[in-house]
């Protein structure tokens, strides 16, 4: 019987889209095993951020920060490409700074693909469309990762868009117990309400359980399936939450995991994005 051979993996990072899209305080060991999980191997692992050589000569708090946010990146296994800040001043007289990795992002995932089974770009930008295209067609498949402000285009173009608020630990829940591993009853997760029953008042959450192969296996009863379900009563749904807008996948809850009963119930849910 053949071992399967590992899926050789590429991640693509642009730093500065995902902070300002919500991933402030991102962990990129949690977004690794993410992009290889189901045993895949990590080929290439580029990190583009964004450097201000400027600022550093004068603000030595921001270059010690960054020195450790590198080196830190570095021992994860990544590569560090760092994209120095450009000043400019427009025509009303204001200065500001441009450090745009998109074309080093884009050209690097089209030059090295020739050696990967799987892309991921940790990006909501849309003009990454066409990259995403490209890869396809030389045989890749590519998912995307993002918080907020994704792009609709993106989601649909590639072959897998993953929330980065519904990965396991990627990214930290602050009133979380930290004794409780993610999944775990006691532990607090984020879902999706994905059916609700609006003449019975109830319906159920789906979260992911653990990072693991088969996220197509959304049923959860079978054992393969990487997410978990918890019921949840309308009462159990926080202030502001519209319970005529579910179910809904495009809401994202942050929630509880309680025993109940007949099996793992949902409390104080509250709507984190939009």
């Amino acid at each position: 019987m053949h071992s399967k051979k590992a899926q050789r993996i590429g991640l693509y990072i642009d730093v500065a889209n995902i902070t300002r899209n919500g991933g402030y305080g991102m962990r990129f060991d949690a977004l690794r095993d993410f992009a290889c999980r189901d045993s895949g191997e990590p080929i290439r692992l580029n990190a583009y951020v964004a450097y201000d050589e400027e600022r550093a000569k004068t603000d030595h708090d921001y270059r010690d920060r960054t020195f450790n946010f590198h080196s830190t990146l570095r021992d994860y296994g990544y590569k560090v490409i760092e994209k120095i800040v450009s000043w400019y001043t427009d025509e009303s007289g204001n200065r500001f700074g441009k450090a745009n990795a998109d074309l080093d992002m884009a050209v690097d995932a089209l030059l090295q693909s020739e050696n990967l089974d799987k892309v991921m770009m940790a990006t909501g930008d849309g003009d990454f469309i066409q990259v995403v295209r490209a890869l396809q067609n030389k045989g890749c498949r590519v998912e995307a990762v993002a918080f907020q402000n994704v792009s609709s285009n993106l989601k649909r173009e590639v072959d897998l868009f993953m929330s980065g608020f519904l990965v396991p630990n990627l990214l930290p829940i602050q009133d979380a117990d930290p004794k409780k591993n993610w999944g775990e009853v006691g532990s607090r997760v984020r879902g999706i309400c994905y059916t609700f029953n609006k003449s019975k008042n109830f319906g159920f959450m789906r979260y992911l359980s653990r990072i693991g192969p088969g996220l197509w296996i959304t049923d959860t009863r079978r054992s393969d399936s990487p997410f978990g379900t918890a019921f949840a009563h309308e009462s159990s749904f926080g202030p502001g939450i519209d319970i005529a807008m579910l179910p809904s996948r495009d809401l994202i809850f942050e929630f509880d995991l309680t025993q109940g009963e007949k099996g793992m119930q949902a409390t104080n849910i509250v709507k984190i994005f939009p």
